[in-house]
């Protein structure tokens, strides 16, 4: 661990820019050898102060909505795409002026929105749903039953395709290219006939590109063995591939309390800092710290608000913790940031930069202000 990052004030959220160069020259390479165009998944991170670096890499960013789809062009400026589930229409204008790719995610949609996404020259895709599923949390599988996201076969429109360019299916969520695979063969089987007639697919997010046990090779066999089948670009939008094991949330001890183990209250909170911990769950990795079995001072870790349930972990030390020590939990650069929230009046972490060299760049602190601007 950087000595570094123990100098910050709590709670933090710190960018390691070392970690996010290496995670970009890995999708960088993977684009090359594969002749693909990759995407930042603003969904996963969105800490524009990095977007000049990312765009370096990177060919540009892919959005969920309006907001994020001005971020991406304000702040990246490279190729600028979009998929959402059902566009506002006050909004879409807007969107239609400055997007490279709109992907709709219906028929009706597209209806709705043809004549102008078509007069404005941006490339149109339908979001396809292959109804196959690769992974067991429900929550985050677009091909579970009854899933709202892509058109299924039975409900595709051939007849309506006039102005379409793309395909577009999004399955996968932290997984290797083994779910890929059979991700790919099950569009081909259901959606085969259209895909010659295509100039892009867009093989969506969910790669775990840069995790150590990613079968690249794969991927770009897949990738390229795809391009010369049906000669269309691909695109791939990995969010969490970009950021993952980038990042810190730096925390601080505020009290210690038992009943019936030893308690450690945060100013960081599984709530309000961190939700996925509660909504996947899954517990976050501690520096210097075991399972509640492995070393012998075990504490439950939880935030300090009147949530009961605010709790992020049960973890164990070498030695015990006291009021003031600071935790430094890993890989929380992504889906962190950008679901945060200010439940009960916490205070958002700061967020930071930690540079290849020199001291810490603090980018954001967060306040009262900013607490009360969402409220009335």
């Amino acid at each position: 661990m950087d000595g570094r990052v123990y100098g910050v004030e709590t709670p933090c959220y710190v960018v390691d820019e070392l970690r996010l160069i290496k995670n970009l020259e890995i999708l960088r390479a993977v684009s090359v050898r594969a002749g693909c165009k990759i995407l930042l998944a603003q969904k996963a991170f969105s800490m524009f102060a990095v977007y000049p670096l990312i765009g370096e890499y990177l060919d540009g960013t892919t959005a969920s909505g309006l907001f994020e789809v001005k971020l991406g062009y304000e702040e990246m400026g490279k190729e600028t795409h979009v998929f959402s589930s059902a566009y506002i229409e006050q909004e879409f204008d807007e969107i239609v002026k400055i997007c490279d790719h709109i992907t709709f995610n219906s028929f009706s949609q597209w209806k709705r929105y043809k004549e102008k996404a078509l007069k404005a020259g941006t490339s149109c895709g339908i979001r396809i749903n292959p109804q196959h599923s690769t992974q067991e949390h429900g929550i985050y599988d677009p091909c579970a039953v009854g899933s709202r996201l892509g058109v299924t076969k039975a409900n595709f429109r051939p007849e309506l395709l006039e102005g379409i360019e793309g395909l577009h299916f999004h399955t996968l969520c932290e997984q290797n290219s083994d779910a890929l695979l059979e991700t790919v063969e099950a569009v081909e089987e259901k959606f085969g006939e259209f895909l010659p007639h295509m100039k892009w697919v867009n093989f969506g997010g969910g790669h775990h590109i840069t995790r150590e046990d990613y079968d690249k090779e794969a991927l770009i066999q897949c990738i390229r063995k795809f391009r010369e089948k049906y000669n269309a670009a691909v695109y791939l939008e990995p969010g969490e591939a970009v950021a993952l094991n980038a990042g810190y949330l730096v925390a601080s001890v505020l009290d210690i309390v038992e009943n019936g183990i030893e308690i450690a209250l945060l100013d960081a909170s599984a709530a309000c800092h961190m939700p996925d911990v509660i909504e996947m769950p899954y517990r976050p990795p501690l520096w210097q710290s075991g399972t509640s079995e492995e070393k012998p001072y075990v504490y439950r870790l939880a935030g300090a608000t009147c949530l009961a349930g605010d709790v992020i972990g049960e973890y164990s030390f070498d030695q015990p913790l006291a009021v003031g020590d600071k935790l430094i939990f890993h890989d929380m650069a992504i889906y962190s940031m950008v679901k945060n929230n200010t439940f009960n009046g916490m205070r958002l972490p700061d967020i930071a930069l930690l540079p290849r060299e020199g001291n810490i760049k603090k980018i954001r602190s967060f306040g009262y202000e900013d607490f009360k601007g969402r409220l009335s």
